[in-house]
C-alpha cells in the first residue's frame, strides 16, 4: 500500500494563556521511565450514508486537537532536565497522509509491515528526552473515505490510561461535546504525591533502561484466542490456591509458559524467568485519582519462576501472576507513606539482578478498547497494536492483550527474540488454543 504525506505542521493549544503556565513537574515515576514512543492506532470506516467532506473533517480534527491541548497542555511542550515540562508553544507534530487503497483491505492483510507508514514517528526505541515531542499524530485518509488516527505517545509522561483519556477528550471536542477535564488541578497530582528526585540516582535510570530495552533482533506476531479457548485456559489455570482465575491472568500465564519454553529451546539453557505487569495506581491509591491524571502512575507487579523443570504447570504460573498483583496491592500504603525509593528497589531488583529471561505483559482490555473514542463517525472499527517485525535493540519482549472488536475473543500481539519466536510460533500445544483466523 502506498502512503503519501500531504502536509506536516505543528499543532499548538488554541489558548495563548497556556503558554504562560508554569512548568509542569514530572513525578519520580516519570523521571525513571525512559523516553520512547508507544503507538495507538484507531481505524474508522466511512459510514455508507455519510456525507462527510474530507477537507472539512481534517480541518475539524486540527481545531479539536488544539482544544484538547488546552486541557492537556504538557503534551505540547518538551521536557527540561528530566524534571519538568515547559515550552508549551513548541506544539505537536501533526501529519496528514493519503493512503492508496481501501481501509478494510489494508487491515485484512497478513503482512503488516506496511502499517509503519501510517505512523508519524518510530516507536519502541529510545529517543532523546529534551528535544523530542511528547506527542506526534498522523491522520491517514484512505481512498474509500476511511480514516486511521495514529498517536505516538511518549512514555516519559503518558501511560495507557493517560493516552486513553486524552484521545477520548479530543474525540469529544471533535463531535461537539464537552471534552473538558472536570478538575484540572488533578492533572499534576502525581508529582505532588511522588515528587521528583534531584539528582536522580544514575543506577535507577540505567536499571530501567536495561529492563525495558534489550539487544538482539526481535520479531512480532499476532495471535487471536476465541471465547472457547479463553474458557479452556481459565479452567486449566484453576487450582486450590486460586479458584477463579480471570481471563487476563489465565492468558498471561499461558503466554508466559510457552515463551519461557521457547526461550529455553532457542538458547539451550534454563534460566530463571521474570514476568512484569504494569499496574495502574490511580484506582488503588487512597483517595482514588482520576484516570486523566497525567504521568506514569503505574507500578510493576513482578512474578519470578525459578524452577528448571520441563513440566511447567499452567495453574502454578497463574497463581504466581495473581500473587504478584496481590503483593503489589498490599504494598500500596507503604508506597503512599513516602518510602518510594526503597519500594522501587524491592519491586525491580528481582527483574534486574542476575541473568534472567524477562518478559512483560500489558493489558488494554479495560483501558484502550475504543469505547467513547468517537470523533463523530461512530466508534472505531479496529483498534490496532503495531510493532516492527524485526528490530535490533528495542523495547522488551512483550505481550500486549486487547479486545477483539467483533467478538468476545482476545488479540495477543507478542514480541520475542527472533530465535525464540521461531520456536514459540511453531509449538503445536500453543497453537491448539489459537484461533485459525489471525486477522
Amino acid at each position: 500500500m502506498e502512503v503519501v504525506i500531504t502536509s506536516k505542521e505543528m499543532v499548538k493549544p488554541s489558548s495563548e494563556e497556556v503558554y504562560l503556565r508554569k512548568p509542569f513537574s514530572l513525578s519520580f515515576f516519570d523521571q525513571i521511565t525512559p523516553s520512547c514512543y508507544m503507538p495507538y492506532m484507531f481505524f474508522y470506516t466511512k459510514p455508507n450514508d455519510s456525507h462527510l467532506d474530507t477537507v472539512e473533517t481534517l480541518a475539524g480534527l486540527k481545531i479539536s486537537l488544539s482544544k484538547a491541548l488546552n486541557q492537556y497542555y504538557p503534551f505540547s511542550g518538551r521536557t527540561i532536565d528530566n524534571r519538568c515540562i515547559g515550552s508549551y508553544e513548541k506544539g505537536v507534530p501533526y501529519v496528514e497522509a493519503r493512503v492508496k487503497g481501501c481501509l478494510a483491505d489494508c487491515v485484512a492483510q497478513t503482512e503488516q509491515e506496511w502499517v509503519k507508514q501510517l505512523l508519524p514517528t518510530q516507536p519502541y526505541c529510545s529517543i532523546p528526552t529534551s528535544t523530542s515531542p511528547l506527542l506526534a499524530i498522523q491522520i491517514n485518509v484512505f481512498d474509500c473515505g476511511g480514516i486511521a488516527i495514529v498517536m505516538c505517545c511518549s512514555h516519559k509522561v503518558m501511560d495507557a490510561a493517560t493516552a486513553s483519556t486524552f484521545i477520548k477528550s479530543w474525540a469529544a471536542f471533535n463531535r461537539g461535546s464537552d471534552g473538558e477535564i472536570p478538575d484540572p488541578d488533578m492533572l499534576d497530582i502525581g508529582s505532588c504525591l511522588f515528587p521528583p528526585l534531584e539528582p536522580i540516582p544514575h543506577n535507577y535510570l540505567s536499571a530501567m533502561e536495561s529492563l525495558l530495552f534489550q539487544e538482539g533482533w526481535r520479531t512480532t506476531r499476532r495471535f487471536v484466542f476465541d471465547e472457547n479457548a479463553i474458557s479452556a485456559l481459565k479452567f486449566q489455570a484453576k487450582s486450590k490456591r486460586f479458584e477463579h482465575p480471570t481471563r487476563t491472568v489465565a492468558l498471561t500465564a499461558f503466554l508466559w509458559k510457552y515463551a519461557m519454553l521457547a526461550s529455553r529451546v532457542a538458547s539451550g539453557r534454563s534460566k530463571p524467568s521474570v514476568l512484569t505487569q504494569p499496574v495502574n495506581l490511580r484506582p488503588r491509591l487512597k483517595p482514588r485519582l482520576p484516570q486523566y491524571t497525567i504521568g506514569n502512575l503505574i507500578g510493576t507487579a513482578v512474578s519470578t519462576y525459578n524452577s528448571t523443570d520441563r513440566d511447567i504447570k499452567l495453574d502454578h504460573l497463574a497463581y504466581l501472576v495473581r500473587e504478584a498483583i496481590d503483593i503489589f496491592n498490599d504494598q500500596i500504603p507503604r508506597l503512599q507513606s513516602g518510602d518510594v525509593v526503597k519500594f522501587m528497589n524491592d519491586q525491580y531488583n528481582p527483574a534486574t539482578e542476575g541473568e534472567v529471561d524477562s518478559f512483560g505483559c500489558t493489558s488494554w482490555l479495560n483501558t484502550l478498547d475504543g469505547k467513547l473514542v468517537d470523533f463523530g463517525w461512530g466508534e472505531p472499527t479496529w483498534v490496532r497494536v503495531w510493532r516492527s517485525e524485526t528490530r535490533y535493540y528495542s523495547y522488551m519482549d512483550l505481550f500486549i492483550l486487547k479486545e477483539m472488536e467483533k467478538d468476545k475473543g482476545i488479540e495477543a500481539v507478542i514480541t520475542l527474540d527472533a530465535k525464540t519466536m521461531d520456536v514459540f510460533e511453531h509449538n503445536s500445544e500453543f497453537l491448539a488454543f489459537v484461533s485459525p483466523n489471525k486477522k
